[in-house]
């Protein structure tokens, strides 16, 4: 990306904070909707990824289906943008009750047990919204860990963002991130981490709905090295302002193995649970980029 094309890049993502969170909500819901059908009807490179990866969650769907599904993902996917621009003017009560999910027991009992807590999901609905929800409603804070993103001012928005939603943010790059969450989980802290998709091309090798694909292996080997509960989530929308949720069972720690074992056997945990929140809501997972080894270029990584 030139720097021109950054800068352009950093101005609409300022803009769209600056100006959407002022729109009534029906006019910013209209927006976005309006936005998703056309960048759908244009079937630029992310709405055709979109659609690919949709035919592995839905193997047997005809070519109208994936098209149908594609729409709804990119409506999705804009309803995901629309309220996270408007997110910071959301009132604290608004917070709270925009989020409603199912099993939230097996988070709140890991809270009060002081052993840390790994929440990992996928790009499933809206997690920032997830996130406030924890801070606002539970009023506990968590650590989480975000790519950077380039232009620098594009990553600093969002740093400056979610930590305006309670959330402590660490760069992905670096090395000293696994430390620092580390730290917050024997402290009995809470970390976040969005885990479905490997940034750093060195990950675990898991089947994801038939096929090879990496996913990473921190949630996994923080749980081992800390004792953290680790908890998978899965996020949906239904035809509701509310998003909807699920905390699925701890992911145990295998009592036999070495660690790369027992790593394995815990990400491909965590895999099979997103694959159940995917398979039942395929139009709210946001996977624009390819996902699956199979898709990827062996002498480049993820894009």
């Amino acid at each position: 990306m030139s720097s021109a094309q950054e800068r352009l890049t950093d101005a609409l993502y300022g803009l769209g904070w600056s100006t959407v969170k002022k729109l009534p909500e029906p006019v910013a819901v209209r927006l976005g909707r309006t936005i998703a059908d056309l960048a759908w009807k244009r079937r630029g490179k992310g709405v055709r990824r979109l659609e690919s990866n949709y035919a592995r969650v839905v193997p047997d769907a005809s070519p109208e289906r994936l098209a149908e599904l594609s729409r709804a993902g990119m409506r999705s996917y804009l309803r995901y943008w629309m309220e996270s621009f408007r997110l910071p003017a959301w009132s604290p009560e608004r917070v709270k009750t925009g989020f409603d999910p199912k099993d939230v027991h097996y988070l709140t009992d890991g809270i009060a047990s002081g052993r840390g807590v790994i929440l990992a999901l996928p790009h499933l609905a809206n997690w920032d919204l997830a996130g406030a929800w924890v801070t606002t409603k539970l009023e506990t804070p968590f650590t989480t860990v975000a790519e950077r993103l380039k232009p620098e001012t594009l990553y600093d928005r969002f740093v400056a963002y979610r930590e305006g939603l309670g959330m402590e943010v660490l760069p992905h790059s670096g090395g000293t991130a696994f430390g620092t969450l580390a730290r917050r989980l024997r402290d009995g802290g809470l970390v976040c981490l969005v885990a479905e998709r490997d940034l750093s091309a060195s990950g675990v090798e898991v089947e994801f709905f038939g096929e090879a694909t990496r996913m990473p292996a921190g949630p996994a080997l923080l749980a081992q090295q800390t004792g953290a509960l680790l908890l998978p989530v899965t996020l949906w929308y239904d035809d509701s302002p509310v998003m909807q949720g699920r905390v699925h069972p701890p992911v145990e720690v295998p009592e036999s193995g070495d660690r790369a074992e027992k790593t394995s056997v815990m990400t491909q945990a965590l895999a099979d649970a997103f694959a159940a929140g995917i398979a039942d809501h395929p139009e709210d997972w946001h996977m624009l980029q390819r996902l699956w080894l199979a898709d990827l270029d062996p002498t480049k990584g993820p894009s």
